[in-house]
Parts: structure tokens; sequence; C-alpha cells
């Protein structure tokens, strides 16, 4: 339960063995049909455990619905979200004792993990489809005082925010890493694109270099 009394739903999926690292998962945006399932993170929560050892923590924030369930509260735009950010963060550490947490943000996740995933204990941000849409310059160079590592991940063929764009648009964040991914479009539609983000993901959490395997 978040600090103002939400109750927020999620799943936990955990390698047999021991945990190489874990990402919590940001979902896009839930007026646009976006939660916990959407298809990136559904896929990583399937695969990520056994392919590569990494614990993935899943949530609907406040107002969503997905399969497993609603979260309570209403959806604010990414504003009171930032108390559903700070309780999955408290959870993944507190409850969970989680090592090496990285916070993977998806579209409107990006920016609730620019804007509010300050939790001095996890290890980073990787940004998937980052559209900037909430996030104000101010809080962006909040990073530069932040020296945690930042990986945003921008298809070429973004419907917000495309590779040269958001170079511009995180300038002010010199040392926060841009990988232009040839051909992906802002879903990640296509097992080629969700191979790439997983892989990225698995590379930057675990320090493997190999493309994760198309099956397992």
């Amino acid at each position: 339960m978040t600090s103002d009394g939400v109750d927020l739903i999620g799943e936990v999926a955990a390698p047999i063995g021991a945990s190489r690292g874990a990402i919590l998962c940001l979902h896009p945006l839930p007026t646009a049909g976006g939660m916990m399932d959407s298809h990136v993170f559904k896929k990583a929560a399937y695969r990520l455990p056994a392919m590569a050892g990494i614990t993935v923590v899943r949530f609907n924030t406040r107002g969503t619905t997905s399969e497993v369930g609603s979260s309570t509260g209403e959806f604010d735009n990414g504003n009171a979200e930032g108390l559903d950010v700070a309780e999955m963060l408290s959870y993944c550490f507190d409850t969970l004792k989680l090592e090496n947490v990285w916070v993977v943000g998806w579209s409107f996740g990006t920016d609730l993990a620019l804007r509010h995933a300050k939790d001095l204990r996890h290890k980073g941000l990787i940004l998937l489809s980052p559209p900037l849409r909430t996030t104000t310059d101010e809080e962006l160079l909040y990073w530069n005082l932040d020296q945690r590592p930042i990986v945003a991940l921008v298809p070429e063929l973004d419907d917000y925010l495309k590779p040269q764009e958001a170079a511009q648009r995180f300038s002010i964040v010199p040392r926060l890493k841009i990988i232009a991914v040839d051909g992906a479009k802002h879903l990640w539609l296509g097992e080629p694109f969700v191979n790439r983000v997983l892989s990225e993901i698995n590379s930057i959490v675990t320090g493997d270099q190999e493309v994760l395997p198309l099956e397992f």
C-alpha cells in the first residue's frame, strides 16, 4: 500500500536459482491501454528469469487494470503515480530483498522513471521509447546530479520521439546513452524487436554481451 492508501497489484517472476539482478517495470500509458501485461513486460517476465537469471517485478499503477486485477486509486497523469514508484521500489528492497535492481520504464513509464525513481538503492534507469511527455527540463537536469547510468532505447520510427529528436531533448543530460534501434516502432511489435529489447536489458543488468536466444 502506498503512503496515500492505494493498493497496488502486481507479480514477481523469479529465477529458480540465485537472482543475478532485477528489473522494476513501469508500464505504458494506462489511458491508452498500457498495463503491467503490456507485451514487452509480459515477455520479459516469461523469459528473463529462465534465460538470464533476472527477477522481473511488474505492477499496475493506480487505477490500472490487467488480467490479475486492478490497483485502486485513480490515474493522475504521472503525478501521484510517483508514490506508486516509491512504494514498489521499497517493496523490491525491503520485502523482496533484491539486489542489483534497475528501473525499466516504457513510454509513460519512462516519464515515471525520470520524474520519480530517485530511491538511492537502485542501480539506474533503462528507458524504452521515451516520449518526454510530462518530464520537464528541470526534472531531467536532476540526473546530472545523480550519476547513476541511464540508457534510452529509441525506435527509429517512434511515433513521439525519434532518435535525432531524442538526442536534442536529452542533450541537457550529456552522459545519458541513447541506443537508436533501426526499424523499430514505439510499441516494439515483432519478435526481433522484443528480443533486441530483452537482450539490451540483460546486457545492462548482468553484463552479458551475447544476444539472447529466440528459443529456450
